[in-house]
C-alpha cells in the first residue's frame, strides 16, 4: 500500500486506518500522521544524495513530537535544533551530539553550555556576537567549540517574503565579507571556537530547482577562499533546506537532481561532508489536521464554514497566507460547489483555514481534513482564548498510537497562581 492518506471505498484513510475512527476515538480537531509516510518521505532526501558523505539532519522545529523524532532517529537521520528546549528533546530521544547541527539566530550562553558539554557536532554562527559568546562560553568550559559560520550569499529563493532568509536584509546570516573577516578572527583572536564549515540557508517552500545550484557555486567558491586565506581545513558544508512541497494541485516537489549533481563534483573536490536540514519535506505531507463542522452560516457578503479547528491549532494561513487543501473524510458526492471561507470559532477576524475557497459544500458535523498539516502546525499551536492543544496521533505498521494526549483546560491553569 502507498504509504499516506488515500480514500479506500469512499474513507480517507492513513496507512489503511481510517481517519474517521480516530476522530470517533480521539476527538477533534486531532492531527493524524504517517509514520510510513515520514520514513518514505526522509528516504528520498538521503537517496537523492547517497552519493555523498551525508549528514540528513531533520528540521526538528518542523515537527518536533518525540514519537517522530524517535520514529526518525531509526532512519539514522541527524537533527537540526534551534533552542534549549529542542536539544532536551532530541536528548530524551536518545541523540548523541555528532548527529546534531545547533542553529538559530539567539542562543543563549546556558544553551551554549549545554550543547558544548552534550558534544554538538557543529554550531551555526549567525552573527559576530554570537561567536564571541560561544568563545567565551567555550573557554570558561576549557573546551573548543565547532562552528561554521552562517554566511547570507543575497541570493532571492523566490518564496514568500516571510520565509526568505537568504538576503541582506533578512535577520539570517552573515555577509560574505563579514563572514571573511569572522573566520580570520577565529584562526587569531576567537581561539576556543574551531571553524570546521560554512553554512547556507536561503528560505523555506522552494519549488524552483534553479536556486539551490546558484548557492552550491557561490557557497563553494566561497569556501575555497576561505581555506586558501586562513589556512582552516573546512570539514563540512552545510546547505540548509528549503525543499518545497506541492501544497497545490499543480504544484510539484521540489526536483532534487539539479542540486544533487551540482554538489557532487564540488563535494569530492572539497573533500567535505555535505550536511542538509529539511523539515518541511519530511514532516508537512505526512501530517493532517481532522476538524469537524459545527455550523454553516450564510453571511450577507459570503458563506462560512464554522470549524472546530482554528488558528490556535494550524497558524499558517492567517501568517502566511498558506494553501492547505481542506477534503472531506467520508468522500463527498458530486454536488454543487460554492466559493467559501472555512474559519474557527477564534475571536479574530484573521481566524481563517482558507479564504474565498472554491469547494464542496459540508454539511453540519461532516469531518474534514487539512492535508500538508505536519510541519508548522502543532508547534506553532497557541492556547489563544484558552484552547487545549489537541491530540497528536501516530501511524506505524498500520496501528495507531497517541504521541501525545489531548490537553485539558485544567492542564493549562496549572501552573497559574
Amino acid at each position: 500500500m502507498k504509504p499516506g492518506f488515500h480514500y479506500v471505498n469512499g474513507q480517507l484513510c492513513v496507512d489503511g486506518v481510517p481517519l474517521s475512527e480516530l476522530a470517533e476515538k480521539h476527538g477533534s480537531p486531532l492531527y493524524v500522521y504517517s509514520g510510513a509516510l515520514l520514513q518514505a518521505n526522509y528516504r528520498r532526501v538521503a537517496k537523492a544524495f547517497a552519493k555523498t558523505d551525508c549528514l540528513v539532519a531533520y528540521s526538528v522545529k518542523s515537527n518536533s513530537n518525540l514519537s517522530v523524532l524517535h520514529l526518525l532517529e531509526q532512519e539514522g537521520s541527524g537533527f537540526d535544533i534551534v533552542s534549549g528546549g529542542e536539544l532536551e528533546r532530541v536528548k530524551k530521544v536518545g541523540i548523541k551530539g555528532e548527529r546534531i547541527i545547533f542553529a538559530g539566530v539567539g542562543k543563549r550562553a546556558d544553551e551554549m553550555q549545554a550543547a558544548i558539554k552534550h558534544g554538538v557536532l557543529e554550531f551555526n554562527l549567525e552573527s559576530e556576537a554570537e561567536a564571541e559568546r560561544l568563545n567565551q562560553v567555550a573557554a570558561t568550559m576549557k573546551r573548543k567549540a565547532p562552528v561554521a559560520i552562517r554566511v547570507n550569499p543575497n541570493i532571492d529563493a523566490k518564496t514568500h517574503v516571510k520565509i526568505t532568509t537568504g538576503k541582506k536584509e533578512n535577520k539570517f546570516g552573515i555577509s560574505m565579507n563579514r563572514a571573511m573577516a569572522l573566520a580570520e578572527r577565529i584562526r587569531t583572536e576567537l581561539t576556543s571556537l574551531e571553524l570546521i564549515g560554512l553554512h547556507c540557508h536561503i528560505g523555506s517552500q522552494i519549488l524552483d530547482s534553479s536556486i539551490h545550484p546558484q548557492v552550491v557555486s557561490v557557497v563553494t567558491d566561497f569556501a575555497r577562499e576561505v581555506m586558501a586565506r586562513t589556512g582552516a581545513k573546512l570539514k563540512t558544508l552545510n546547505f540548509g533546506g528549503g525543499f518545497g512541497i506541492a501544497y497545490k494541485a499543480e504544484q510539484k516537489p521540489l526536483d532534487l537532481k539539479p542540486f544533487a549533481d551540482a554538489l557532487l563534483p564540488e563535494l569530492k573536490k572539497l573533500g567535505v561532508k555535505l550536511i542538509l536540514e529539511p523539515g518541511r519535506s519530511i514532516s508537512a505531507p505526512a501530517g493532517v489536521l481532522l476538524t469537524k463542522v459545527e455550523y454553516f452560516k450564510q453571511g450577507e457578503a459570503k458563506s462560512f464554514v464554522i470549524l472546530d479547528a482554528s488558528m490556535s491549532e494550524l497558524m499558517r494561513p492567517t501568517l502566511y497566507d498558506a494553501y492547505h487543501e481542506i477534503v472531506p473524510v467520508l468522500k463527498a458526492r458530486k454536488g454543487k460547489t460554492a466559493v467559501l471561507d472555512f474559519v474557527g470559532p477564534v475571536c479574530e477576524s484573521g481566524d481563517y483555514l482558507a479564504l474565498d475557497r472554491e469547494s464542496f459544500v459540508p454539511a453540519q458535523g461532516d469531518l474534514l481534513a487539512i492535508k500538508d498539516a505536519g510541519a508548522y502546525g502543532f508547534v506553532m499551536a497557541s492556547h489563544y482564548n484558552t484552547r487545549p492543544n489537541p491530540a497528536e496521533i501516530l501511524v506505524v505498521d498500520g496501528k495507531a498510537q497517541v504521541a501525545r494526549k489531548r490537553e485539558t483546560v485544567a492542564d493549562l491553569m496549572k501552573h497559574e497562581l
